[in-house]
């Protein structure tokens, strides 16, 4: 007796909760005063086809296939790690950067610096370097 007295109060609850929520499908009121109130009138009296599935366009011919995206990606991450092995520390060094630099400066015709230019940005450092304040020690 219990369990069919509480079938039937929840389907009553059931009955007066759907009740709330009301049909969306009726036909909302538009306030007249809005400023888009004739719009809507009119939009919503339009005769209008509605789509169907057979409306729904083909699927492009000159896609590639969906396995084919994996071995693009595939390609990509082999491609990723044999860069990374071939730029792996070891796989190459910084020898002969003197004889470059050389060969650079005379490709490139440039004289050092004038030595006043020198003589400020030392003194510039020098200044700074005095107004400077040590961090304070660790605790």
């Amino acid at each position: 007796m219990g369990a069919s007295l509480r079938l039937v109060a929840g389907a009553g609850l059931c009955a007066l909760l759907g009740a709330c929520a009301g049909n969306p499908f009726a036909t909302a009121e538009v306030d007249p005063a809005s400023p888009v109130a004739a719009e809507v009138a009119r939009v919503a009296r339009l005769q209008r086809d509605y789509p169907t599935f057979a409306d729904i366009p083909p699927v492009p011919a000159d896609q590639r296939p969906p396995a084919a995206w994996g071995q693009a990606a595939n390609d990509l991450e082999s491609a990723a790690a044999e860069l990374e092995r071939e730029t792996a520390p070891g796989t190459w060094t910084l020898e002969g950067t003197e004889a470059f630099a050389q060969r650079a400066r005379r490709a490139a015709g440039a004289d050092d610096a004038p030595p006043s230019a020198t003589a400020a940005a030392e003194a510039f450092a020098r200044q700074a370097r005095e107004r400077a304040t040590p961090p304070p020690p660790p605790r």
